[in-house]
């Protein structure tokens, strides 16, 4: 099969390296199972420490943390839900700084009733504004967590329970099982509750240290492939050298159902109003707006001027879903030049080396308060900024697709890059090889006239 790629590529391409065909590759495998392990954030996960604090008379108080360790995929509104299984007849008696969804049945209690009696709780986060006897550190953000690169101190979530007819000491307590976690929908994988060395505290004032009575941690991981059954995200690509624009592919996100009216949203329609929510309310489930490829996020990547040391690019994204306004939203883009890059206009910047050596990976994000909210479809639903580039003369061109990008996330996910055969080419009198030749003729004539002058 890798012959026959290899074939194809250099019959129809005349490729001299393997750089197009990893393109060809790449943009057919941007959504696949082995997505549970993202090649440009390797270690990526969020991480439950569960720390016993202290015994009670039958049972515990523990707070919870939850830490998100990936790099650019963050939880946004409505927030993270986290739920387990009690290996025993566990009960929750009472919460601060989060709340389960369901008390569950209690009626065997008397007098002090449980605040759960559920085998299976769920838990979320309380939301801003919650009162102060019912916080702890760190909660109460609505379930929001930011990426770790973003902002690393709001990259964490705490809540403290109180959970009775438990185990007393660290022989006779049993850790939960079957943790689940949604931020907000599907896509992470928890494995089992592993007991570590308990965690640590240093006091305010630096001067004396702390710790748990006892610890498990669970990891969980992301898999876009579970995620959502279909894309979020696809690329567009336009150049100042080649009049076509190259779409995001039709379909990529799914396809119109002509069959059953009101599955997408005409932007033309006299009612529009009354389909739309209004603006600032979330809803989980995409309302698309009726395009070719139906996706809710669109990423333009622009290949805008070429100077003699330069070149610049102009990346807008576009927001085609009516139910949802993306906050602290991301993106990450493979290029090989942005170990060449200038500087950034209107976003922020950080370098990711997810191969040490190699810096070709670069995660943008919206400035705070100016542009780190990107609007529900509609006239403010864009955001855009330039990237200025520093020319490498040893692999610099504008040929066979270099200018574009290998692959490109939006909030994690890999979005759906066009087809390298349909990428904006250099019109043939602009080849390399065509200077090439002309050059050489030049210096041709150039020799001839000085021969005959000579004479």
């Amino acid at each position: 099969m890798a012959n026959l790629f290899l074939f194809i590529a250099r019959s129809f391409f005349n490729l001299s390296s393997f750089s197009f065909l990893l393109l060809f590759l790449l943009s057919f495998s941007s959504f696949t199972a082995t997505e549970a392990y993202d090649p440009l954030d390797p270690n990526g996960n969020i991480t439950i420490k569960w720390d016993i604090m202290s015994w009670t008379a039958d049972g515990y108080v523990a707070v919870v943390t939850i830490f998100n360790f990936q790099q650019y995929r963050h939880i946004q509104a409505p927030g993270w839900t986290l739920g387990w299984k009690w290996s025993k007849k566990e009960v929750i008696w009472s919460m601060m700084g989060g709340q389960t969804t369901e008390q569950g049945d209690c009626s065997r209690f008397k007098g002090n009733i449980p605040h759960c009696c559920k085998k299976d709780p769920t838990v979320v986060d309380l939301l801003p504004g919650t009162p102060y006897n019912q916080q702890i550190a760190n909660c109460c953000k609505g379930g929001v967590l930011n990426s770790w690169v973003q902002d690393p101190a709001t990259a964490g979530s705490s809540f403290q329970v109180s959970v009775g007819q438990a185990g007393t000491t660290n022989k006779t307590v049993r850790v939960p099982k079957n943790f689940t976690l949604k931020a907000p929908g599907p896509g992470y994988t928890c494995g089992p509750a592993k007991i570590v060395k308990p965690s640590r505290f240093v006091t305010a004032d630096k001067r004396r240290v702390t710790q748990a009575l006892m610890t498990w941690n669970v990891t969980c991981t992301y898999s876009q492939f579970l995620a959502q059954k279909t894309p979020t995200c696809c690329v567009s690509l336009s150049s100042f050298y080649n009049e076509t624009i190259v779409p995001c592919p039709q379909c990529a996100c799914g396809c119109q159902n002509t069959s059953q009216p009101g599955s997408c949203v005409d932007p033309k329609a006299p009612h529009i109003a009354s389909v739309v929510p209004s603006t600032g309310k979330n809803n989980y489930a995409p309302l698309v707006q009726c395009t070719s490829h139906m996706c809710p996020v669109r990423v333009h990547w622009h290949v805008k001027q070429n100077y003699k040391e330069y070149w610049r690019v102009k990346v807008t994204i576009t927001n085609f879903n009516y139910n949802m306004n993306y906050t602290q939203w991301n993106l990450v883009v493979q290029h090989p030049n942005f170990d060449n890059l200038t500087q950034i206009f209107s976003f922020n910047y950080k370098s990711l080396t997810p191969y040490t050596a190699i810096n070709d990976t670069a995660m943008l994000w919206g400035v705070k308060f100016y542009n780190d909210l990107l609007s529900q479809a509609g006239q403010l639903g864009n955001v855009q900024s330039e990237l200025l580039f520093r020319k490498d003369r040893a692999t610099f061109t504008f040929e066979k697709g270099w200018a574009f990008p290998r692959r490109i996330y939006f909030n994690g996910d890999n979005c759906v890059m066009p087809p390298p055969d349909t990428y904006p080419w250099l019109p043939n009198g602009s080849s390399h090889q065509f200077i090439y030749t002309l050059s050489l003729l030049t210096t041709l004539l150039a020799a001839m006239a000085f021969l005959l002058g000579y004479a």
